[in-house]
């Protein structure tokens, strides 16, 4: 036809109890009305004729909520007339959902879905497949990832840096996922560069915006390529009012947008809402953990490292029980954890690269991202790190004899030093003494009063290979090397090796390659 319909959106307003239709028409002229109707399954519940490129208001009587544990859709049907006749008609979708930034019932900036708070849990998503990089084999792959995503227990996921095709979006919709959608970071140094970036940005928002799942434009990311981020922020607001913006994700913050968003590897950590701006944590995490025959080259990369997919999942159920506390405690509305697969060489991916292996569980990590594990018990340091103040250790970098971890061997002879103890340009080292051999062995003596039943934990930072001991007793060891101080539970047993009064601590340390440290 000469005159067709071009596009539409649909605004929901669930707090009037309508959705605003705007329909652009092609080659438009006078006197040609479009009508829209509303459906639920094959029942028609509203209907409103109005001009093209005008809001048309459709009554939506007792709505049912878009949300991600009821992800419903209305129907769309809008067709152009001309005298009375059809001359274009097109079907559709959207979902009655708001999002929004407002207190919670404790006066808390929150995130709001539907007027309430729901935390917001997910991944970060690159979309890379080892076979089209950006490009999915089928569409049920595409479906797979928000599939398995759902079922490890998120209702939200970060499309990071990439634009996803309009089916991937679709099933999201369909299936209940909350999305932020980055806007693909480009180096923006030239002013024909920012032009391009923007009118791409645009065209994302334009291209986007009648998906219900996507609640969120992230303007920059990072730094990369950021120029211009009060203006640009206001770009997107002003293209879609209904959606947040977050004017940059991680680094460098302007104070504007509707989100304060940090990034801290491993993590996890929270900024403070402000009045209008609630606290996100964008990304966090990134626990490496490579599974062989499943890596895309040998080399590969982790912000930090598991040994196994057991050490993975006790670290990830760690970190998230951590998440669910800066809930509660510093009023973080939402986390992104690095991320859903491994891509290329980074190997911190819940799943393979290839979708072929989930490394853990799938129930264990659905319990942790819900927020269903028991919250984080008071811990109390007895025997404290190097972290804040170094403290004093007998060490030695030569072999020593082999009852060296016994508590009354002596160790006159031996060194003293403050902790920690390695390599300066260690990632997450505290060196307070340069250790920069292959071994190291220490040994420290504390007081101790006895702490009943209570659970025990080792905090340790080790980079490589450790083995801990308690009054001679080896009460812990693990290879392969950490990027940040962590807490490791023992066993009740070591309850029973602590004495009243005088007790020895005693590590090896083993260094193969790269940085080094132990504390």
């Amino acid at each position: 036809p000469e005159a067709y319909i071009e596009r539409y959106t649909a605004v929901p307003d669930i707090d009037a109890g309508v959705v605003r239709v705007k329909v652009s028409v092609a080659a438009m002229t006078l006197g040609k009305p479009v009508t829209v109707s509303v459906m639920d399954g094959s029942r028609k519940i509203g209907e409103a004729t109005g001009e093209p490129g005008q809001d048309i208001v459709i009554p939506v009587p007792n709505a049912k909520l878009w949300s991600p544990e009821r992800p419903f859709l209305y129907g769309l049907r809008v067709s152009l007339s001309d005298v009375g006749k059809t001359i274009d008609s097109v079907r559709g979708y959207f979902g009655m959902r708001k999002i929004s930034v407002g207190p919670d019932e404790k006066g808390v900036t929150r995130i709001l879905l539907n007027n309430k708070f729901v935390f917001q849990m997910g991944p970060l998503d690159q979309g890379f497949w080892p076979d089209g990089i950006y490009t999915a084999p089928t569409e049920e792959a595409l479906k797979y990832d928000i599939a398995i995503t759902k079922k490890l227990g998120f209702n939200t996921t970060r499309k990071h840096v990439k634009v996803e095709p309009e089916r991937w979006y679709y099933w999201c919709d369909k299936m209940g996922l909350l999305v932020w959608q980055d806007m693909p970071s480009g180096n923006n140094d030239t002013p024909e560069a920012r032009k391009q970036y923007e009118a791409e940005m645009k065209a994302m928002i334009t291209g986007r915006n009648r998906h219900p799942s996507i609640i969120m434009w992230v303007v920059f990311n990072e730094g990369w390529g950021q120029f211009d981020t009060e203006r640009m922020t206001g770009v997107a607001k002003s293209l879609d009012p209904s959606r947040l913006a977050s004017n940059a994700s991680g680094w460098t913050d302007k104070g504007v947008g509707d989100l304060i968003d940090i990034h801290v590897y491993p993590g996890p950590g929270s900024p403070k809402p402000e009045a209008t701006r609630a606290a996100v944590l964008g990304e966090f995490g990134g626990i490496g953990c490579y599974i062989e025959g499943h890596l895309w080259v040998s080399e590969h990369w982790g912000y930090v490292s598991a040994s196994d997919k057991n050490d993975l999942q006790r670290m990830y159920d760690k970190l998230l029980r951590r998440v669910y506390q800066l809930k509660d405690t510093e009023g973080l509305s939402a986390a992104i954890y690095t991320e859903i697969t491994d891509v290329e060489r980074e190997c911190n991916g819940l799943l393979t690269y290839d979708r072929e292996v989930v490394k853990g569980a799938i129930d264990r990590y659905a319990r942790a991202n819900k927020g269903l594990l028991p919250p984080l018990g008071r811990l109390e340091m007895r025997l404290p790190t190097s972290e804040e103040t170094g403290q004093t250790w007998k060490y030695m970098t030569v072999k020593p004899a082999d009852n060296w971890a016994d508590p009354d061997f002596d160790d006159s002879a031996w060194k003293s030093g403050p902790g920690g103890f390695g390599t300066k340009e260690t990632p997450g080292a505290i060196v307070r003494t340069e250790w920069s051999t292959s071994d190291i062995w220490l040994r420290r003596e504390f007081d101790w009063t006895p702490a009943g039943r209570s659970a025990l934990e080792l905090r340790l930072h080790h980079d490589e290979d450790t083995t801990v001991f308690i009054n001679g007793k080896r009460v812990f060891h693990e290879n392969g090397y950490m990027t940040v101080y962590d807490e490791y539970p023992l066993s009740r047993e070591v309850n029973a090796l602590l004495k009243k009064g005088r007790n020895v601590i005693a590590i090896h340390c083993r260094q193969t390659r790269g940085g080094q440290y132990i504390d």
